[in-house]
């Protein structure tokens, strides 16, 4: 039999990437005042197709980068070469205002919403694009609140600008081979060279060894290197604009010259498991001038807001993984026939509650990430209240680390959802899956990130903020819902009460984490509440639907089980420390090593 001969499987058709959301427009006519809501909206809808035909094509084009090190004379040239496709999904998304979006401010702080809304869409096709305009946004928001006037003119414009033939990306150095997220252990000095000028600021020359540089493409960097003593840890770091190549300002039209132009080594690019096609290198910096940011000695405190819109895109990212496979596969079910072509997938009940439950998950990352989003637009144009400000310490780490984790397991079972179609590279479950396991990673782990949730409640006006705002969004349920709703506010009641006492010193060692998932569950959780008060109350037609999802996803979403976890660890904790040994001896077997092979026995 011919291929074309018998059986014929039928294509499944993706919609608009916006208007076929069951989240985003609903969730953008809540968040924003309707001006705001039908020019935004009109901008995701045109984007929307654009999503499925420019940056898809654009995406198919992408591939590996390419590093050459030296020309045929045997000479170090550094050549670092990049696909047609990659630049042209770089200058397509600063065209359609990613960074630009966000510091032009043209909606105020829902501009935040407006451009991660833009960013959301677009990540399955992206080819992980946002890393480096990610680093780019963080790097525009320093230079706006520290970068001195010629700064401001010369490279925050090009930051955020919209013409990809002035526009500048920037990389962020921290990571080094001693300490990895641990940059108090950073080995990068940075000397005074008096003998340089510069419009920029004091000028430095920078020698050390940066063990993930992504996206060294980029026009410049900001970088981490110690101007005090080894012994002061990260309080002996100071913050730096290091130009990747030089001259850094020139026309359009001039080659681009290799970072050996400022002392800047490409030892390899990066052999990774995924974001293949992101130019993840090595750097070695040999006296690499470098711009002094801020005062000295103030690095770690200066590149935070980098590290926070880092932390808010890699959530972003997380769901927009989520977003393209769980369309992919709600699009497959409509179209795949089953029992002999007399049912489709989505008429099998067994099939649409596997999908039910991926969407709970998509809808309740979606609030939550732009609950979040909308705090930190509030926070950077000046219009968040004190609370908001506290509140969102908490969430972005936590957000971050949230989505992280659950995005890899939708998108397994939305790949599942398609049998053995669902496996082909074809799709894009494969890739999606492999690119969204970097976020679980990049800009902090999971442990890491919990440890900053134990730092930040350690300021005791933090968490009475949060506990605050979830009570006031509880009281506003009308008595009607609340009988609806009893088993699930007791579970919120109980889970923020234990919350509180999971943060009160001292913290069992093994707190944390559990922790953070409890603190997660809760935070979304009351996100999908104040989204179904407001569709209730509003008359929204989804109403009733909103009302199931916050329901669902508080009695199955995983906040019972950060509950049980959360007073298991609390309660073993009380005996000393038990499970901590057990754990050591479970992994390593250390009294297989320290007693000898004595049998079972012997230890009982």
């Amino acid at each position: 039999m011919r291929v074309e001969e018998g059986f014929q499987p039928t294509p499944f058709a993706e919609g608009n990437a916006y208007t076929t959301d069951v989240v985003l427009p609903s969730l953008l006519k809540r968040l924003a005042p309707p001006e705001v809501c039908s020019d935004v909206d009109r901008d995701l809808t045109r984007f929307g197709d654009v999503v499925l035909t420019t940056l898809r094509s654009l995406s198919a084009r992408a591939t590996e980068p390419k590093l050459v090190q030296y020309d045929q004379w045997g000479r170090c040239i550094d050549d670092l070469q990049t696909s047609e496709g990659w630049r042209g999904l770089k200058a397509i998304m600063q065209k359609e205002g990613v960074p630009a979006i966000f510091h032009e401010r043209t909606h105020g702080e829902y501009s935040r919403v407006h451009g991660f809304m833009k960013m959301l869409l677009a990540t399955g096709e992206s080819q992980v694009i946002f890393c480096p305009l990610s680093m780019t946004d963080g790097a525009a928001r320093v230079l706006e609140i520290i970068g001195i006037p010629a700064l401001q003119r010369d490279i925050h414009s090009r930051l955020v600008s919209r013409d990809p033939t002035a526009a500048f990306t920037a990389g962020q150095w921290m990571t080094e081979r001693p300490g990895g997220s641990d940059v108090s252990q950073t080995e990068t000095i940075a000397t005074p060279a008096p003998h340089l000028s510069s419009p920029y600021g004091p000028v430095y020359s920078l020698d050390g060894f940066k063990w993930f540089s992504s996206a060294t493409d980029s026009d410049v960097s900001v970088a981490l290197a110690r101007t005090g003593p080894l012994s002061a840890g990260s309080r002996g770091l100071s913050l730096f604009l290091i130009p990747l190549r030089k001259p850094l300002l020139r026309a359009p039209t001039d080659p681009v010259p290799s970072p050996l132009t400022n002392g800047i080594r490409i030892h390899r690019l990066k052999n990774k498991v995924g974001t293949k096609i992101v130019p993840t290198a090595e750097l070695s910096l040999d006296g690499t001038e470098g711009y002094l940011l801020g005062p000295l000695n103030q690095g770690v405190k200066l590149i935070t807001p980098v590290l926070n819109i880092t932390r808010v895109h890699s959530a972003v990212t997380s769901v927009g993984y989520v977003r393209k496979c769980l369309a992919i596969a709600t699009a497959y079910a409509k179209v795949r026939a089953i029992s002999g072509g007399r049912q489709v997938l989505a008429a099998n009940p067994l099939h649409v509650a596997a999908l039910a439950k991926a969407s709970l998950v998509y809808r309740a990352l979606s609030h939550m990430t732009f609950g979040v989003v909308l705090l930190l637009g509030k926070t950077e144009c000046g219009v968040a209240s004190v609370e908001e400000e506290l509140r969102l310490r908490l969430l972005t780490s936590a957000i971050k680390a949230f989505a992280a984790n659950h995005a890899s397991v939708v998108i397994e079972e939305c790949m599942t959802a398609l049998g053995g179609q669902g496996y082909m590279e074809e799709n894009g479950f494969g890739t999606a899956l492999k690119d969204a396991l970097v976020e679980k990673i990049w800009e902090g782990t999971i442990n890491v990130l919990a440890l900053d949730l134990v730092r930040a409640t350690a300021n005791p006006d933090v968490l009475p903020a949060f506990l605050q705002w979830a009570h006031c969004i509880i009281a506003t349920i009308s008595s009607q819902l609340t009988t609806t709703l009893t088993t699930p506010i007791q579970t919120l009641h109980s889970a923020l009460t234990l919350l509180t006492s999971a943060y009160t010193p001292p913290i069992a060692p093994l707190i944390p984490r559990a922790a953070l998932f409890l603190f997660s569950n809760i935070a979304s959780s009351i996100y999908l509440l104040e989204h179904a008060l407001w569709a209730v109350s509003a008359k929204e037609a989804s109403a009733q639907t909103d009302v199931e999802v916050f329901a669902r996803w508080v009695e199955e979403g995983g906040l019972v089980e950060s509950v049980a976890e959360v007073e298991r660890i609390m309660r073993e904790a009380r005996k000393g420390g038990r499970r901590e040994e057990m754990d050591r001896r479970i992994v390593f077997g250390e009294e297989t090593r320290r007693e000898g092979h004595l049998g079972v026995s012997a230890h009982l």
